[in-house]
């Protein structure tokens, strides 16, 4: 059983890039998809795909680099832990990298980045960043 499927995800995704692999398969959840979701969205992958196996499914991400073979995604830090979770209202969410990066945030109204949280004024729990 596994603690933290979350930081699983932020790892295998990590050490997939550090190889320069062309895709990581995770195991799925709906948690899982709609990061991929918002990642995909800011342009930190290229795409994902949700795989049916008959048991709990695979989530198939594919990995985004630059024409010169360059890593797009940088860095992916889980903040909000089992034992210690995060919380933030939007006025007080961090910046990551100077603006450069995103907060992922889960609110009420789903996962979302911190410029979403700010423009819809909800703040919740800070899942981790990307940049």
């Amino acid at each position: 059983m596994m603690t933290d499927p979350i930081a699983d995800m932020f790892t295998r995704i990590r050490n997939a890039n550090a190889k320069l692999l062309e895709k990581v398969d995770i195991p799925s959840s709906k948690m899982k998809i709609e990061l991929a979701k918002v990642l995909k969205d800011e342009g930190y992958i290229t795409n994902y795909k949700s795989i049916e196996d008959h048991k709990q499914g695979i989530l198939r991400v594919y990995l985004k680099y630059t024409p010169t073979g360059e890593k797009v995604l940088q860095g992916l830090r889980r903040v909000s832990k089992p034992g210690l979770r995060t919380y933030s209202t939007y006025r007080l969410l961090p910046k990551v990298q100077g603006g450069m990066g995103v907060v992922i945030l889960s609110t009420p109204r789903g996962l979302m980045t911190d410029k979403t949280a700010r423009k819809e004024k909800v703040g919740g729990e800070i899942i981790g960043h990307a940049w």
